[in-house]
């Protein structure tokens, strides 16, 4: 039997820099049924949450306020769809964390669908964040990172 050498069949990218000081690395995998992605910080990996992609279509309103640029487009740039619901599978046991990595996973699943309205596989996202930080700033700098893989 021979063996044939061929790339990894799912389609992966990875990216890292620094979030508030933190060295932070992204890995998406897009495999046939589930699409994941990691953000990872001294290599931890303690919450898991998935958002169906395939939920219920994007409210009327949501679109009109993305397509119009609704208030200040820059104000609403980085909020989620909100026909998105995310779900911890593993982890999240600290409500702060809970709701921070629950926002990560619907905004980037909201990425995934303003990228591909037709993706409807199953997001599954694995956070490892060394601290809580809710700070603008912190959170524009992880996405950026992430949409750096999808």
């Amino acid at each position: 039997m021979d063996v044939i050498a061929e790339p990894f069949p799912a389609h992966t990218k990875t990216a890292a820099g620094e979030v508030n000081g933190i060295h932070t690395e992204v890995m998406s995998v897009y495999f046939t049924d589930k699409i994941l992605v990691t953000i990872s910080q001294g290599g931890r990996l303690a919450h898991w949450v998935h958002v169906p992609l395939e939920s219920a279509s994007p409210d009327a309103s949501a679109m009109r306020l993305s397509e119009s640029g609704g208030t200040n487009s820059e104000d609403t740039d980085l909020l989620p769809m909100t026909h998105l619901t995310a779900t911890t599978i593993l982890g999240g046991t600290v409500p702060e964390r809970d709701t921070v990595g629950q926002l990560y996973a619907t905004q980037v699943g909201s990425a995934i669908v303003t990228k591909d309205p037709a993706e409807r596989r199953l997001l599954v996202v694995g956070l490892g964040l060394e601290k809580v930080d809710s700070a603008m700033d912190t959170f524009a700098d992880t996405v950026q990172l992430v949409l750096q893989c999808l």
